[in-house]
């Protein structure tokens, strides 16, 4: 199998190099499971953001960086969930499709956490963005539950990503296209 060498926070990581279209191949940053890649990329990502009351993240891969996030800032997160849950009382919801991901997704949110974002300096965290698409999303529940986003950041940037300005990362990832 072909690999990708990582170098990010300090530590060096082999990714396993996935087809992600007929195209195009990826590497594949997985955050589960590797508590210190988790603890090192949180504490030099949370270097560079600004001040947040709150954390923001869609259900997927990026779940760890929120928690460890939360945990080393004190502050709270919420997750936008891939399916409406029986707790959630008149929840909102939003589309997306992302590289990852083979059909359209939806996010939803809970009125309960939509409170909580409600006139809070919002944070929103993955751990990589592409296309973009997934991180569109949670801005628009951000922004729905009337939340005011002060960062949108992740621990890579794939591709083209790497060259936006309005958003933190702290490593450019490329991708692979077939020649």
């Amino acid at each position: 199998m072909k690999t990708y060498e990582l170098k990010v926070a300090g530590l060096t990581r082999e990714l396993p190099i996935c087809k992600a279209s007929e195209t195009l191949d990826i590497a594949a940053f997985v955050l589960f499971s590797d508590v210190e890649l988790t603890v090192k990329c949180t504490e030099a990502l949370l270097k560079k953001c600004p001040d947040f009351d709150i954390i923001a993240t869609a259900e997927s891969k990026g779940i760890p960086l929120a928690y460890e996030a939360a945990r080393q800032s004190g502050k709270n997160y919420i997750v936008g969930r891939k399916s409406a849950k029986l707790y959630m009382t008149d929840p909102i919801s939003v589309s997306v499709k992302s590289i990852t991901t083979a059909a359209m997704q939806t996010l939803y949110l809970s009125q309960e956490d939509a409170e909580k974002l409600r006139g809070q300096r919002v944070l929103i965290l993955d751990d990589v963005i592409s296309t973009g698409e997934s991180l569109l999303a949670l801005e628009k529940l951000v922004t729905e539950a009337g939340g005011e986003i002060v960062g949108r950041a992740a621990v890579l940037a794939e591709g083209k990503a790497a060259a936006r300005e309005d958003i933190i990362f702290l490593e450019a990832l490329p991708v692979f296209p077939h020649l």
